[in-house]
């Protein structure tokens, strides 16, 4: 039988196929299971509209789910004569069926089969990446209190500036990620929408139940406009690429801190031995290797963006292949930033902290704006209490007092750490997965 499902009666110049396939057998094994739970609910569908008879649909789910178990086991392969996961899919089931293996196409085209598949994969991914943030938040969440009050100096322009504290910064990084919790949470929300039933954009003439579908794989809601379904190919995976290479910029800057942070020259944190490699010529080196790859994938992962508007940004109306091209940089994707979040959290939870910074003088003149404020509060204009100050450096007079006192909301003394963590919940409330890990297992349960 023919191994491509829109083989007819000739062969394409060897050349032309490898060109064109490029690595899309490799890209599809991300998708093998997914296009095997989009097959499961479209025959279950076609089953409810007269397409295929309930013995066929019963027969066809229980081979679905051998499949479906050979994908979980890893076990799934796309032989070298099949064209992408949709044909070697089809070919098992025939191979096992005959004929009726055949009839799960009705009503559909690669064209939406591949989005579906996309989607359902896209939005698993997404939870998986939202529970490494949250691993990594709550080991900066932790670190933050069990450090609220060691100091530490801040920096503007990379000069010393004010009082901060370790609290803060390994609290600002927690709170960056609550906020990039949002960005993943309206990406989620946009994949998960249905567009099974758009075939190759235009619609179908079978009487298609596109609800049904949307209900047996836990989409929120349907792509309603068939054009638009189709038209989704590369937005979404657009979209998504934003939310992800938001958590990288997020890692890419905190990587960044770390690294310096941890060099001589600053000696803020100590990073374990284990978590360090050496030099093949200096002993004395222990270089944080890890957080400076993190630092370099992440600021690869902000170009995802830019690499998939490139690819589908001048695309008329209607499917081209040029959206294969996306799968190669988007699927590889968040197995890269899921490495980095868990890299971080692991190195975050062992990384110690020096408390003693404050101790070399040359930090003094940070305690500057406490005196100027202190002097100010006592009546003095602020213009001329920082004047005092100002001369007071400038003769070496200046001694810092570094009992200070912040009480606002966000500052050294109050932290906000419970607001926080309650804005990450709010916002990984907000995505409500489980009716997706429903909907698929109870497709997968109908199987049994």
């Amino acid at each position: 039988m023919a191994n491509k499902l829109w083989e007819k009666d000739f062969e394409v110049n060897k050349e032309i196929e490898r060109f064109t396939v490029g690595r899309d057998r490799e890209m599809d094994l991300y998708l093998a299971k997914y296009d095997v739970l989009g097959s499961m609910a479209h025959i279950t569908m076609l089953e409810s509209i007269g397409l295929l008879t309930n013995d066929e649909l019963e027969k066809l789910l229980a081979e679905l789910r051998k499949i479906y178990t050979v994908c979980e086991e890893g076990k799934f392969v796309i032989e070298p004569d099949v064209e992408d996961v949709h044909s070697q899919v089809e070919l098992m089931l025939t191979r096992a069926l005959g004929d009726m293996g055949k009839k799960i196409h009705s009503g559909r085209s690669r064209n939406d089969q591949v989005l579906v598949d996309l989607k359902l994969f896209t939005r698993h991914e997404i939870r998986d990446i939202a529970d490494h943030v949250k691993i990594l938040f709550d080991e900066l969440i932790q670190k933050s209190n069990q450090y609220k009050d060691a100091l530490m100096p801040g920096y503007t322009h990379m000069q010393i500036a004010m009082p901060s504290s370790f609290g803060l910064w390994f609290g600002a990084y927690a709170e960056s990620l609550a906020d990039d919790m949002l960005f993943l949470q309206a990406a989620y929300k946009m994949t998960n929408r249905n567009p099974l039933g758009s075939a190759a954009g235009y619609g179908s003439s079978f009487p298609l139940n596109r609800q049904m579908t949307t209900d047996l794989l836990g989409f929120d809601t349907m792509d309603y406009n068939v054009v638009y379904a189709q038209m989704g190919r590369g937005k979404m995976e657009r979209n998504v690429a934003f939310a992800l290479a938001t958590i990288a910029g997020t890692l890419a800057k905190m990587a960044y801190d770390a690294c310096l942070m941890n060099c001589q020259n600053f000696g803020f944190i100590r990073l374990p031995k284990e978590c360090t490699t050496g030099s093949s010529i200096m002993p004395h080196k222990k270089n944080p290797d890890v957080f400076e790859l993190i630092r370099a994938k992440c600021n690869k992962l902000q170009s995802l963006p830019q690499q998939v508007m490139l690819i589908m940004n001048n695309l008329p109306t209607g499917y081209f292949r040029d959206l294969q091209e996306i799968k190669e940089v988007f699927l590889p994707a968040f197995g890269e930033l899921r490495d980095c979040l868990q890299m971080a959290a692991y190195i975050i939870n062992k990384m110690e902290v020096n408390e003693d910074i404050l101790d070399n003088p040359m930090y003094d003149p940070m305690f500057s704006v406490e005196e100027v404020n202190k002097l100010a509060a006592a009546g003095m204009p602020f213009r001329d209490a920082y004047k005092k100050v100002g001369l007071e450096i400038e003769r070496g007079t200046f001694h810092a007092d570094k009992a200070i006192h912040h009480t606002h909301e966000g500052s050294i003394g109050n932290l906000c750490n419970d607001r926080i963590v309650a804005l990450m919940e709010q916002n990984l409330h907000g995505f409500n997965f489980e009716r997706a890990e429903e909907a698929e297992q109870n497709l997968l349960d109908s199987c049994r």
